[in-house]
C-alpha cells in the first residue's frame, strides 16, 4: 500500500506539472501511445492511457504529441526493427518541438541489448522502462518532466503485480485481465519467458476483487489473459486451478461474458472443459495453438505434445462441448520441416476444422535456440506450404461458418461498421464477427442476431429480438 501511495502522490504532482505546462502552451498537453504485440501490450496500454488521462493529457491519434510512448513488442525481430523505423520518424517531431517526451516500453526494454542501443544511439529517447515496473510510469514521468532528466529504469525480475493503477479502456463494456504474468514453456522458438520472466500467478482473491470493480463500472465481457492461463496458481502458496478460477468468476453477478487466452495444448485439463460446458458464461471459443502437426517438428519447437495428443484434445473438447469454435496457430518452415511434416500440418488442420487460423512463416529469433538451427527452409518452399495452408483454412472455415447460417445468436455490440453506413459490428460467443443493420445506441448491448449469410470468417445477421 505504501508503494501505491507514493504512486498515487506522484501522480497528484503530475497534475500541476502538466496543468502548468498546458498554460504556458496555451492548449492541452497531448499523449499517444503506440502498441505493438500482444493483448497483455494492449492491456498494459490501457494502463498508461489511465495515468496520462488522470494527469490531463489529452490522447490523439498522431505520434506528433507533447508525450509519445512506444509499447514495444519483441516476439519477431522485425517488430524491434518496426520501433526504429518508428523513431527515425519522431526523431524530425521532436528538433521541432524541443519539450517533446519521448518514452519506449515493454518486451523488447527488456533485452539488456536493445535496452544499450537506445542509450548510447538514441539519445533523443526520454524514457525507457520494462513489463516488470510499469507501476512506477508516474514516478518516472514526473522524474522526466521536472528534472528534465533522461531515465532508464528496467528491472530484470519481480514479484510485485501492483495492479493498482487508473485504466483507460478502449471500450466500458469490454476489458482484459491479467490473471497471471511470465512463462515456464521455452518454446525453441520464442523469446517471451527470457523477456517476461518466468510464471507468476496473481492471487484469485484480487483477481476476483478487479473484475468486480470493472462489472461495477459497465464491464459485461471479460478476457483473462495470460501466456498460458492453463497454467493458472502453480505459484501460489495455496494453488488454485484455473477452471477453479473461472467457476468462480462466473458467479459474478453482472458479469454476462468470459473469454480466455492463451492456453497451452499440454496443460489444457478435463477439468477446464468441465467448467466450461457447465457455466453458460464461457464463450464457446478456444484458441489452441498448434505450430506445428508433425511430432517430430513440435519435439524441436519444445510444445511437449505430439501430434496424437493434440489431437485426442480436441476431440474430448469438441464430445463435451459440440458448439465450441476453435482457432489455431500455425509455423511454416519450422527449421528442419520437411514435405512429411508439413502434410502431418495439413492433417491435424483438416481433422480438427478450425474456424480461422494465424498462420506465420517462421522467423528466426536471436537469442532462442532454433536461432542456431542450421537446416532452414527454403523461402520457395515456404512460399509454396502457407499458400496451401491458408487455402485449407479458409476452405474448412467457410464450411464450419455455414453450419451456423440461419439460425439466431446472442451478439455483444462493439462498434459502428467500419465500411457500411447503418451498420454495426458483433461478436458472437465462438469469436465470429456479424454484420448487421442497426442504431448507435446499441453498441455494448448483448442483442439476438439472425445469421442470415454466412462469408467465411464472419456473418451478415440482422436483429430478431
Amino acid at each position: 500500500m505504501a508503494e501505491e501511495q507514493k504512486q498515487r502522490l506522484f501522480i497528484e504532482q503530475l497534475k500541476q506539472v502538466i496543468e502548468e505546462r498546458a498554460a504556458k502552451k496555451g492548449s492541452p498537453v497531448t499523449c499517444h501511445i503506440t502498441t505493438m504485440g500482444c493483448q497483455m501490450n494492449a492491456r498494459d496500454s490501457e494502463k498508461l492511457s489511465g495515468i496520462l488521462s488522470e494527469i490531463g493529457c489529452r490522447e490523439i491519434e498522431s505520434e506528433d504529441a507533447d508525450i509519445l510512448l512506444f509499447n514495444t513488442c519483441t516476439v519477431r525481430e522485425n517488430a524491434n526493427e518496426k520501433l526504429y523505423g518508428h523513431l527515425g520518424i519522431v526523431k524530425h517531431f521532436k528538433k521541432e518541438k524541443k519539450d517533446m517526451l519521448i518514452g519506449i516500453c515493454g518486451c523488447m526494454m527488456q533485452e539488456q541489448d536493445e535496452v544499450l542501443r537506445i542509450r548510447t544511439k538514441y539519445r533523443f529517447v526520454d524514457l525507457v522502462f520494462g513489463t516488470h515496473n510499469i507501476w512506477k510510469f508516474p514516478e518516472l514521468l514526473y522524474a522526466c518532466t521536472t528534472e528534465r532528466q533522461r531515465v532508464i529504469d528496467v528491472e530484470e525480475e519481480t514479484d510485485d503485480f501492483r495492479d493498482h493503477m487508473p485504466v483507460r479502456r478502449k471500450t466500458g463494456f469490454k476489458s482484459g485481465v491479467n490473471i497471471m504474468y511470465g512463462c515456464n514453456n521455452f518454446c525453441s522458438y520464442c523469446i517471451v519467458p527470457y523477456v517476461r520472466g518466468r510464471e507468476k500467478s496473481r492471487e484469485p482473491e484480487d483477481i476476483i476483487r478487479e473484475i468486480r470493480a470493472l462489472v461495477k463500472d459497465g464491464v459485461k465481457e471479460i478476457m483473462l489473459l495470460g501466456q498460458n492461463v492453463n497454467s493458472y496458481g502453480k505459484t501460489l502458496d495455496l494453488p488454485v486451478s484455473f477452471a477453479d478460477l473461472l467457476r468462480r468468476i462466473c458467479r459474478i453477478d453482472g458479469l454476462l461474458r468470459v473469454r480466455f487466452m492463451t492456453p497451452h495444448p499440454k496443460d489444457l485439463s478435463d477439468d477446464l472443459i468441465l467448467a466450461i460446458r457447465e457455466n453458460p458464461k464461457v464463450c464457446r471459443h478456444i484458441h489452441l495453438p498448434l505450430q506445428s502437426g508433425s511430432t517430430r517438428i513440435l519435439k524441436r519447437m519444445n510444445r511437449c505434445y505430439t501430434k496424437e495428443s493434440y489431437l485426442s484434445l480436441v476431440k474430448r473438447i469438441r464430445t463435451l462441448l459440440p458448439e465450441i469454435g476453435l482457432t489455431t496457430d500455425v509455423i511454416v518452415g519450422f527449421p528442419g520441416e520437411t514435405e512429411e511434416d508439413f502434410q502431418d500440418t495439413l492433417d491435424v488442420v483438416s481433422r480438427c476444422e478450425f474456424q480461422s487460423a494465424f498462420t506465420f512463416v517462421y522467423s528466426k529469433r536471436t537469442g532462442t535456440p532454433a536461432a542456431a538451427f542450421e537446416d532452414q527452409v527454403p523461402p520457395d518452399v515456404v512460399s509454396d506450404r502457407m499458400k496451401r495452408l491458408i487455402d485449407l483454412v479458409q476452405s474448412h472455415a467457410s464450411r464450419v461458418a455455414d453450419r451456423d447460417q440461419g439460425t439466431i445468436a446472442p451478439v455483444l455490440v462493439e462498434e459502428k461498421d467500419r465500411h457500411r453506413d447503418g451498420y454495426l459490428t458483433g461478436r458472437l460467443g465462438n469469436n465470429l464477427m456479424v454484420h448487421f443493420p442497426g442504431e448507435e445506441a446499441w453498441i455494448g448491448q448483448m442483442v439476438d442476431v439472425e445469421l442470415v449469410e454466412s462469408k467465411g470468417f464472419y456473418y451478415m445477421g440482422i436483429r430478431r429480438d
